[in-house]
C-alpha cells in the first residue's frame, strides 16, 4: 500500500507542470466532450476546416471531403425526380420561410454549407389527419463525380398523419445535404435514406428531427454504395409519450467508407427510443463507423430507451469502429442501455450448418442473411425489401468469387 501510495505521489507531482488547456490550444482545437456540447451555427467560416483531429472527425477521411467544406457553385450535381406522391410537395423554401430552420441547426461545416448553398429547399408536407398509402419516393440522381450539388430538404408531418418518404440516392456527385423532419403531435412518420451511389460519390448528410407528443417516428439509413458517405441522424424526441425507432444497414466493400454519428436526445417525459445499427464488411480498406449518442434529459422522467450497432467482418482489412455513449440527467426512467459488438463469422453456427450437409458457402451466406435481414424486414415495404435482399445477396456473391 505504501508503495503505491508513493507512486501516485510521484505521478501527481510529474503531471502538475502540464496544462491541458494549453496542449488543447497548441494542438489547434478544442474538444467536445458530448454531443449536446457541439457548437451551432449557419456560417461554415465559424466552424473552420476540418483536419480530422476534432470528436466528430477523427473516424473521418476528411482529405476526401474538402470539396463539401465550400458552398457548391454551380450547383447542379444532381437531379431529383419524384417517383410518387407529387402532391405532398409544397412550395419550395427559402432560407428563413419557414417551417424551414424550426427544427434545423447546423452542427458541422458540411452541413452549414449545405443550408447556404441550398437557395430553395425541397418541402414534403402530410396533411394533417391524413394517411398516406403508398411511399413519397424521391430519387436523386448524381450526375457525375466531378460535380457538386448543396440540398435541404423538410419533410412535415402534421398532426395525426401517416406516412413514409424514400430519398433514394444514386449515380455519382459530391453531395452535401440536410434533411430536417418534423413529426408533429400524434403523427407516424418513416423516413428511409437509401444510399445506393456508384463507387466515386462523396456524401455528406445531416438528418435532424423533432417528434412531437405521441408522434412515432421511425428512421432509416441504409448504405450500399458510394466512396464516402456520412449520414448523421439527430432526433429530439421532444413531446409527452413521442416514440423514436432509428434504424441503420450498411454493407462496406473494399475501400469504402460508411458512417453515422447517432445521436437520440430524449427530452420530454415518458418516450421510448430504439436505435440498432447492423453492417457487413468486406475487402481490404473497407470501413464502417458508428457513433451513437443518447442523452436522457433532466425532465425525460419515464423513458425507455436502448441501443445497439451490431458488425460482421467478413475477410481481412475491413475495419469497423463503433463507439455507444449514454447521458442520463434523470434517475427516474425504466430503463436505458447499450451495446457494442463486432466479430467475424462464429464458428459454432458454420458448423452447425455444415453438419446438415450444407456446403461452407451456402452457409456462409445463410449467416450474413440472417445477420442482416432483421433491418430489412422493418421497412414495411415489400417492393424494397426485395430489391435490398437482391443487393445483399450480390453482395455476397463477389464476396465468394
Amino acid at each position: 500500500m505504501a508503495a503505491q501510495a508513493t507512486a501516485s505521489a510521484e505521478t501527481q507531482e510529474s503531471n502538475a507542470h502540464i496544462d491541458p488547456a494549453a496542449q488543447v490550444a497548441a494542438a489547434g482545437f478544442t474538444p467536445v466532450q458530448t454531443r449536446s456540447e457541439r457548437p451551432h451555427s449557419f456560417e461554415p467560416d465559424d466552424f473552420g476546416v476540418p483536419t480530422g483531429r476534432e470528436v466528430n472527425w477523427k473516424h473521418t477521411p476528411v482529405a476526401k471531403l474538402t470539396s463539401l467544406f465550400e458552398v457548391a457553385a454551380p450547383n447542379d450535381g444532381v437531379r431529383y425526380d419524384v417517383r410518387s406522391g407529387e402532391q405532398y410537395f409544397a412550395a419550395p423554401l427559402a432560407a428563413g420561410t419557414a417551417p424551414r430552420g424550426e427544427v434545423f441547426l447546423a452542427e458541422d461545416i458540411t452541413a452549414a454549407v449545405a443550408w447556404q448553398g441550398a437557395t430553395e429547399g425541397l418541402h414534403i408536407r402530410i396533411p394533417r389527419d391524413e394517411e398516406v398509402a403508398e411511399p413519397v419516393f424521391v430519387a436523386i440522381e448524381g450526375l457525375g463525380a466531378d460535380r457538386r450539388a448543396d440540398a435541404h430538404i423538410v419533410i412535415e408531418a402534421l398532426e395525426h398523419s401517416v406516412a413514409t418518404v424514400v430519398l433514394q440516392h444514386t449515380g455519382a456527385a459530391q453531395y452535401s445535404q440536410n434533411v430536417e423532419i418534423i413529426a408533429r403531435a400524434g403523427s407516424k412518420l418513416t423516413v428511409i435514406s437509401l444510399q445506393q451511389w456508384q463507387d466515386e460519390a462523396v456524401h455528406a448528410s445531416s438528418h435532424q428531427a423533432r417528434v412531437g407528443a405521441d408522434a412515432v417516428f421511425k428512421h432509416f439509413v441504409v448504405s450500399f454504395g458510394g466512396g464516402v458517405v456520412r449520414v448523421n441522424p439527430n432526433v429530439e424526441l421532444a413531446g409527452a409519450g413521442s416514440e423514436g425507432y432509428l434504424y441503420g444497414l450498411s454493407y462496406a466493400d473494399a475501400g469504402q467508407h460508411l458512417e453515422s454519428q447517432v445521436y437520440m436526445h430524449h427530452k420530454g417525459p415518458h418516450t421510448t427510443g430504439d436505435v440498432l445499427y447492423k453492417g457487413a464488411l468486406q475487402g481490404k480498406g473497407a470501413h464502417s463507423v458508428w457513433i451513437g449518442d443518447v442523452l436522457i434529459g433532466p425532465d425525460a422522467t419515464g423513458t425507455d430507451s436502448y441501443e445497439a450497432n451490431r458488425n460482421l467482418v467478413l475477410t481481412e482489412g475491413a475495419r469497423a469502429d463503433s463507439i455507444p455513449n449514454l447521458e442520463i440527467e434523470t434517475g427516474d426512467i425504466q430503463g436505458a442501455g447499450h451495446a457494442s459488438a463486432t466479430g467475424r463469422f462464429d464458428d459454432e453456427q458454420l458448423f452447425y450448418l455444415q453438419a446438415r450437409g450444407i456446403s461452407e458457402e451456402e452457409a456462409r451466406r445463410l449467416v450474413v442473411l440472417g445477420f442482416l435481414t432483421d433491418i430489412v424486414q422493418r421497412l414495411g415495404i415489400p417492393a424494397l425489401e426485395t430489391e435490398l435482399l437482391d443487393a445483399i445477396e450480390t453482395e455476397l456473391a463477389a464476396v465468394n468469387a
